[in-house]
């Protein structure tokens, strides 16, 4: 009996993409563009998938994410701490029912030109009645060529 049920249980749960990074209903994003203005962090999951995982811009101020296995850009809702390259230390950016917080460190490096590295970075999604995800990220940023923000 027991058997059986598990069986069910396997059966009734939604399947994941084939991109999905480690298993989570968070997909790799295909390859993206430098903004037309601004920068945006291009940030990578760092677990054993190794692929494009978010992408905040700037300037306008969204989120662009592949979850349940559909692109969606959420706007910023709200946002703290120190600002580099016009995006801040963290940003909450809220869609729907889908909640999603970014916390990043970007540090200039000498041989990035129009960019910079970031070397730690965390994605939050919280849904309503499902389980919070914390995905750790890191990444780039890239601004658009003659952005006056870089140098």
């Amino acid at each position: 009996m027991t058997l059986a049920i598990l069986l069910a249980l396997v059966q009734a749960a939604p399947a994941l993409p084939a991109d999905s990074i480690d298993g989570l209903p968070l997909s790799t994003l295909p390859r993206q563009e430098l903004p037309a203005r601004g920068c945006a962090a291009y940030l990578f999951s760092t677990g054993q998938v190794r692929g494009l995982a978010a992408v905040a811009t700037a300037d306008p101020g969204t989120l662009r994410i592949a979850l349940d296995g559909v692109a969606r850009d959420l706007p910023r809702a709200a946002a703290a701490g120190t600002v580099a390259l016009g995006l801040n230390a963290e940003s909450v950016y809220r869609a729907g029912d889908v909640t999603a917080t970014v916390q990043l460190t970007i540090e200039p490096r000498p041989n990035l030109n129009n960019g910079a590295a970031v070397p730690s970075a965390t994605l939050r999604l919280d849904r309503p009645g499902q389980d919070t995800l914390v995905v750790p990220l890191a990444g780039l940023v890239g601004c658009a060529l003659g952005d006056p923000r870089p140098r």
